[in-house]
């Protein structure tokens, strides 16, 4: 009787590019070597007993020889394969997820290595629901993030500890984590009370505690990536402790400069933010972000909150001039919704304008919007649908798509967005991008 599921691992097992043909025919030139040694050995016994009627029915000798050549060749061709299937889900079995063929998560690991490289910029809430997403087709994924973010249990453990502000790296490290679930969970943990603990998120704490074992927040960070078995990698744009500042105009006119991320998003109605500064002003760049830029196959910009997460990473001049000099295709992705005290009545061309503001024309070849806009304003009443430009400004190319969640509407769904992304990038290299799950 046909076992399907064997029949599927095995076919898996003989796919291409899975590093498994070339040691299993190693395997087989072994057996059959050993093979020639054992035939010497059974060709004398069956010389001295070939008259015993067990030896004559046990070798088929009422077969012709060719015949008999072929059942004992597939019969041991069988079961060698068998029992290597059988072998490799024993070994493997502590290492992956329970109730899943083994064969099938070994595929999608060499798949995703053969992915395109990713490099994703940005920070806050929007940058995990892209790394969500891109990371069913590739693990050659580099979150670039921000570090100017001065708030709460981040801006407590900078100011404490002179650390780079972890919250953005623990909310990206939970995304690409294989156990995304429960490392969200545990990272996003607040300390409810406690001397000192209280507020804390416990992911910063563990990032503030790796940055003391390694003896930097860098070192810490890589070190997480392994031990978090991370689809990917998440970097600084900048090793520098920097403060974003921000020129704000009222409706009179007025200008004021506000020093702060934290309180750059708390200004209110009536205030328009026109420009957003680091300080100090030329921070130097992270050198592997910067070698993730010039070496990807695509760069996502966004989506995010623009003024605080997106734009600070392109004031780092080297990670500017690295994504410009970058031959990769380069796309950023609009937010759904406008953000209070940033980015209010802005449609998708005032997000690309503001963009250029700070980091000049042209740089990115398209712009993802989302184009199901609901009747319904987004919840809250502070926040508008972020609509489509009734004519375009700039020298971008417009993409649209429906990206919004189905529970979270003002929010990007991953998996949407993710396919969005990758037709895109079929588009412009000629080869279709498969999904792995």
């Amino acid at each position: 009787m046909r076992n399907p599921r064997f029949i599927r691992s095995l076919r898996i097992w003989l796919t291409p590019g899975l590093h498994v043909k070339r040691w299993l025919l190693l395997f087989m030139f072994g057996v059959m070597l050993m093979s020639f040694g054992l035939a010497f050995l059974l060709r004398t016994a069956y010389m001295a007993s070939a008259r015993a009627p067990v030896v004559y029915w046990l070798s088929l000798q009422f077969l012709p020889r060719w015949p008999r050549a072929v059942i004992f060749g597939g019969i041991g061709l069988f079961l060698m394969l068998w029992a290597l299937v059988r072998l490799s889900q024993t070994l493997l079995e502590p290492f992956t997820e329970p109730g899943e063929d083994v064969a099938r998560q070994v595929y999608r690991h060499r798949r995703r290595k053969l992915g395109p490289r990713i490099v994703c910029i940005g920070g806050g809430t929007g940058m995990p629901s892209v790394l969500r997403g891109v990371k069913a087709y590739t693990s050659n994924i580099t979150a670039v993030v921000t570090v100017a973010d001065d708030g709460g249990s981040s801006g407590r453990l900078r100011r404490e500890m002179g650390l780079l502000p972890p919250g953005d790296f623990r909310n990206n490290l939970a995304a690409l984590s294989e156990a995304e679930a429960i490392t969200r969970r545990l990272f996003q943990y607040r300390f409810p009370e406690g001397t000192g603990l209280r507020g804390h998120a416990f992911g910063n704490l563990y990032l503030a505690a790796m940055a003391g074992v390694t003896g930097s927040f860098e070192q810490g960070l890589l070190m997480s990536n392994r031990v978090l078995a991370v689809r990917g990698r998440v970097l600084p744009s900048t090793l520098a402790l920097v403060q974003l500042l921000a020129d704000v105009e009222d409706d009179a006119g007025r200008l004021e400069r506000i020093y702060g991320e934290s309180l750059i998003p708390r200004l209110g109605r009536g205030k328009r933010i026109r420009h957003v500064y680091l300080e100090p002003d030329d921070p130097p760049a992270y050198p592997e972000s910067i070698k993730a830029i010039l070496n990807a196959d695509m760069i996502i910009a966004g989506p995010g909150s623009l003024y605080t997460s997106v734009i600070p990473n392109l004031l780092v001049p080297g990670i500017a001039e690295a994504l410009r000099a970058s031959r990769a295709l380069k796309v950023y992705v609009c937010n759904i919704a406008t953000q209070p005290g940033e980015t209010d009545g802005y449609d998708v061309d005032d997000h690309v304008a503001a963009l250029e503001r700070h980091a000049g024309r042209n740089l990115f070849h398209y712009v993802l919007a989302n184009d199901k806009i609901p009747a319904a304003p987004p919840p809250g009443g502070a926040s508008e649908w972020v609509p489509l430009p009734a004519e375009q400004t700039g020298g971008y190319r417009l993409v649209t798509a429906p990206l919004q969640d189905s529970e979270r509407p003002w929010r990007h769904d991953p998996e949407k967005m993710a396919r969005a992304l990758m037709d895109l990038l079929s588009r412009h290299t000629g080869g279709r991008i498969s999904k792995l799950g």
